[in-house]
């Protein structure tokens, strides 16, 4: 890639390229300095050249339906028909390529996965695929994840932290009464009592009713939508106090409580987490983050020059995007993808479920400070992704609006930019065509609009996707703790349960191994990874807005300082949202 430097006498002009130039190529190159459609009004030259860019970008990055009712994607089968623009380096690809063959093979699983069908014996066994690979978090996980407190702080600040909502009325098919839960309660108190304090939270995995579940070598899995109530102790946390195994209540599908027998208590949470495992890994990991925000990169790519402000400031942020989701469709469809081999909704389910989640997404959910009051959520206490979140959305929304304060000055300057306006109509019209209850308007009216839309596409490239990412291997590397399929299907009586049922319901050894495998290769740190704020390619030339980079950076640093102080005195550090720990872009 290529910086090249025009100089003068007086000054020093500079020409960003980064762009591969492979054989003999000719290409033109503007001045650093970020220029709006008007700005370049006078120059025919510059507006041609504005017109030949994007008229050679939307013949290469075309739009594709991949599926109905899902966002629309570029147009390319495999990595390897993208432009050599958006690839891999070549570092990075051998990297990519490698470290999941590394991890089966360095774990010494490979003699381990060849036991297809085979469960392991006791809990302790699964002790032997967790000895090479782990970390403190997963450690702490083995040790504790029994545990009723420990279960719920799981939905705070674990890999889906972002599906806990307050409960102010029971559902109807969830027939939990107030003397079921009465022993779980703080003396002195009700549930009816609690629920009016907002003390009451509930997580329902109604998206997963009726999806089909995978057949693994011949062999069906199982699946289930639980329903779960929680409790904000003001002692003990947030703790569990009912779980149904299915949407329809009855005689087989009875309320599991704490007060039930240990073992059936224990099979009721293990099958809410393998539902957890479920939606984090295709809605709130794969759909919320990769699929919505390649919306984004090629409506980008397809309607503002290299020159445009916004075009500078997104595409630090949607570098990869389009190769990383290229090779994750392209393995999703293969009949030897890795994740129908070990989870309960490999195959058919995996596109159901984004469908069904895709008609229930709006951009409010998108953006922090709203998706957190819609769930009735501000007041819960020791949910650290949700005081981290809040603190770098504001530093980036802050960032943002000092940017596009220095190339728009109004309103209409916004309503005015006819590419900025054919952007968003592409994002809106093209992008989420199959999503019309989304709220995200065609037209963009105001600066305010701008800087909301700006700061969520980088929360969500960065902030987000580390948080729903990162932590896999922490939350899945103990199996039994975040199991990824179940291999029976759930009990129907509290008393049958037992721990040969437990194990027999639990990962296979082969798809244990591979779980382990899977979740270390997504959330391991990059090798060339990029930390939010952090521009290795300077597509703002000018000093004003390196300025407000280094602003950036100033209150990403204190941030930083702030949740290190704040993890001092925990005994389980919650580390996903340091800005050193996330990356500027979707890079895995």
């Amino acid at each position: 890639m290529l910086n090249p430097m025009f100089l003068s006498e007086d000054n020093t002009h500079a020409f960003p390229c980064y762009r591969w130039l492979v054989g003999e190529v000719t290409i033109e190159l503007r001045e650093g300095p970020a220029k709006k459609l008007c700005d370049d009004s006078l120059s025919p030259l510059f507006l041609s050249h504005r017109k030949r860019q994007l008229d050679e970008r939307q013949q290469i990055y075309r739009w594709l339906a991949w599926e109905p009712k899902i966002p629309k994607c570029l147009d390319a089968k495999t990595e390897k028909e993208l432009p050599q623009d958006v690839r891999f380096d070549n570092e990075k690809q051998g990297d990519f390529e490698g470290s999941l063959h590394y991890a089966l093979l360095e774990l010494s699983l490979k003699k381990l996965v060849i036991h297809f069908g085979k469960s392991w014996d006791t809990l302790e066994d699964f002790k032997r695929i967790f000895w090479r690979l782990k970390s403190p978090v997963a450690e702490y996980v083995m040790e504790h994840w029994k545990e009723d407190c420990f279960f719920g702080f799981q939905f705070l600040n674990g890999s889906n932290p972002t599906m806990i909502q307050q409960c102010q009325r029971l559902p109807r098919n969830f027939p939990v009464s107030a003397d079921m839960v009465q022993a779980s309660l703080q003396a002195g108190t009700t549930l009816s009592k609690e629920m009016k304090a907002g003390n009451i939270y509930l997580m329902d995995y109604a998206i997963l009713d009726g999806l089909p579940a995978n057949v693994i070598q011949g062999k069906k899995q199982h699946l289930t939508a639980p329903l779960c109530l929680l409790y904000e102790h003001p002692d003990k946390g947030l703790i569990p106090l009912a779980i149904q195994l299915g949407q329809t209540p009855g005689p087989k599908s009875p309320v599991y409580l704490p007060s039930d027998p240990p073992l059936a208590w224990l099979l009721s949470k293990i099958w809410v987490r393998n539902s957890e495992f479920q939606i984090f890994q295709i809605l709130t990991h794969l759909l919320c983050t990769h699929l919505m925000m390649e919306v984004f990169c090629v409506a980008t790519l397809r309607q503002l020059p290299a020159v445009h402000p916004v075009y500078k400031l997104l595409t630090p942020h949607l570098r990869y995007t389009l190769e990383i989701n290229t090779r994750g469709r392209s393995q999703l469809i293969s009949e030897d993808s890795i994740f129908k081999r070990v989870s309960s909704t490999g195959g058919p389910a995996i596109l159901l479920l984004s469908q069904k989640g895709y008609q229930t997404l709006s951009y409010e959910s998108l953006q922090p400070p709203l998706d957190f009051q819609r769930r009735g959520v501000m007041k819960l206490r020791d949910y650290f992704y949700r005081e981290d979140s809040l603190m770098l959305w504001d530093a980036i929304q802050s960032y943002v609006s000092g940017l596009v304060s220095l190339y728009y000055s109004s309103d209409s300057d916004v309503t005015q930019d006819l590419e900025l306006q054919l952007w968003i109509r592409d994002i809106t019209e093209e992008g989420f065509g199959d999503i019309p209850l989304f709220g995200l308007s065609s037209e963009l009216r105001s600066r305010k609009e701008l800087v909301t839309l700006l700061s969520v596409v980088i929360f969500t490239c960065s902030v987000q996707h580390a948080a729903t990412n990162n932590g896999q291997f922490d939350w899945c590397a103990w199996v039994p703790n975040t199991p990824c399929t179940m291999r029976l299907p759930p009990p129907t009586c509290k008393d049958s349960v037992t721990m040969e049922m437990i194990m027999e319901s639990l990962p296979d050894i082969s798809q244990s191994c591979m779980e382990m495998a899977i979740t270390w290769h997504l959330s391991r740190a990059q090798p060339d990874a990029i930390p939010l704020g952090r521009h290795t390619e300077e597509y703002f030339t000018e000093e004003a807005a390196q300025a407000e980079i280094r602003r950036f950076n100033e209150t990403l640093k204190e941030i930083e300082q702030k949740i290190e102080e704040r993890n001092h005195s925990l005994a389980l550090k919650y580390e996903t949202l340091k800005p050193s720990r996330i990356e500027n872009s979707i890079t895995i």
